[in-house]
């Protein structure tokens, strides 16, 4: 267990995977309780558009796929308050134009196919200092966000229509909650892969959801199940010799499938005890009579 950590590219992987699934499970929770669990697949294949054009443009990555994915996340928002457009149809047309977009330079330039596959998959070997000074600047960031705005938050969450008669800044709310989502999707990328992140925004949550039905436990379960998978599917990226963001993924998968069963066998035999006091209390009521 303690071998890989004598690499220094493995504890700075470590760390960061750590970090990453714990920014991915926190914000996840939104997600999955809006109900827009396909605008973290979406919004990845956005970005993804939004790096690529950084890098032929040679603008800092972090800052150009963070804004392109900022725009994305608002114009699939301002779409989506369109009584004629759904907000799936929305996410489908704006990120799937960006990462088609993407596809095209990269095509045209050929400078960026060789980060192609990281950026699709993940690469953990590919993590530097500079990626680690961001993934812990966002963490900060989002921390102090949902702290300061935790209130705001919930409400749009869960009362989004009338959240704004109650005084509740509604469109500043999704501004700064779509611009952290592209934040942490951003940096993201390189421990998951654009094809990854959907899922690790989404198990995290929806496994805690299965754990319990208050919000704040539902918030901490999803940040620690979270951080655990991170750091659990590097480990097994590293014995294994597979992609960090599978490996990350599929770990939280078999969470998912053994948390399911296990809650629906508690399910079925409380409602099993449940039911067998009331033929009893049933029978004594006949024998009675």
């Amino acid at each position: 267990m303690f071998t890989p950590l004598q690499y220094e590219f493995f504890v700075r992987g470590l760390i960061v995977a750590t970090l990453v699934g714990g920014l991915c499970g926190l914000i996840g929770v939104y997600i999955v309780l809006r109900r827009m669990s396909y605008i973290g697949h979406g919004l990845a294949h956005a970005i993804f558009g939004g790096a690529v054009t950084s890098y032929v443009l040679s603008i800092n990555l972090f800052i150009g796929a963070s804004v392109w994915g900022f725009v994305s996340a608002m114009l699939i928002n301002m779409a989506a308050r369109k009584r004629k457009i759904n907000a799936d149809a929305a996410i489908g047309i704006v990120t799937t134009a960006s990462f088609a977009l993407g596809v095209a330079l990269i095509s045209r330039f050929k400078t960026f196919t060789r980060s192609f596959d990281a950026a699709l998959f993940g690469n953990i070997l590919g993590i530097t200092n500079n990626d680690l000074i961001a993934i812990v600047t966002v963490s900060i960031i989002a921390i102090i966000v949902v702290f300061i705005g935790y209130k705001y938050l919930l409400f749009t969450t869960f009362e989004s229509e009338v959240a704004g008669f109650y005084g509740v800044p509604t469109p500043w709310v999704d501004a700064v909650f779509s611009l952290l989502l592209a934040a942490v999707i951003v940096v993201s990328l390189q421990v998951l892969g654009v094809t990854m992140i959907a899922a690790a925004v989404v198990i995290p949550p929806v496994v805690a959801q299965l754990l319990t039905n208050s919000f704040n436990k539902m918030l901490i379960l999803s940040v620690v199940i979270g951080a655990l998978c991170g750091l659990a599917g590097l480990y097994v990226s590293f014995y294994i010799d597979v992609s960090s963001g599978a490996s990350v993924v599929l770990i939280s998968a078999v969470l998912f499938v053994v948390v399911l069963t296990i809650t629906s066998l508690k399910q079925r035999i409380l409602s099993s005890k449940m039911r067998t006091p009331s033929h009893n209390h049933l029978d004594r009521q006949i024998d009675i009579h």
